[in-house]
């Protein structure tokens, strides 16, 4: 019995200091309808065709960032790596993902609409599209895309 009322009286004791700290302070919230976005030419670090648009953040500057890329069908992104881990989830269309250094069609792994990958840093890879593609991507910036051939960019 004086075990137990030991744990409650230590309980008791560490729960006012966990439970009354104030929440911290919080961005304001961010609700976006599709039919509002700004799509725009995405940078010259994409080869050319690609539209984004900027949900969150400033994928240039330090921090969280949440873009959409919309990519017309027969894009290719040779292979190429990022500093930071992204997340990208596929919102219509499909993408296709392959790793390594080559570029390598056979070898790439479609992912449908709903489909999600989490790309590691550093992590060499590349991309292509069959049909027209909407993905999202969540990250830290700052963003930034190392091709293994620059004169391959397209």
């Amino acid at each position: 019995m004086k075990r137990l009322e030991f744990a409650l009286l230590l309980a008791l004791a560490i729960a006012p200091p966990l439970f009354g700290q104030e929440a911290a302070p919080v961005d304001k919230m961010e609700m976006l309808n599709a039919a509002i976005l700004k799509w725009t030419d995405a940078p010259d670090a994409l080869p050319k065709g690609a539209k984004i648009a900027v949900l969150y953040g400033d994928p240039m500057k330090e921090g969280s960032y949440v873009i959409r890329l919309k990519l017309p069908a027969g894009y290719e992104i040779p292979p190429h790596w990022h500093t930071q881990d992204e997340n990208l989830t596929i919102l219509s269309g499909a993408l296709y993902l392959g790793s390594g250094d080559k570029y390598d069609i056979n070898k790439a792994h479609q992912l449908v609409a709903g489909g999600f990958h989490h790309l590691p840093g550093k992590a060499q890879h590349y991309a292509f599209t069959k049909r027209a593609t909407i993905v999202e991507i969540h990250g830290m910036g700052p963003f930034d895309i190392h091709y293994l051939d620059e004169k391959k960019k397209g």
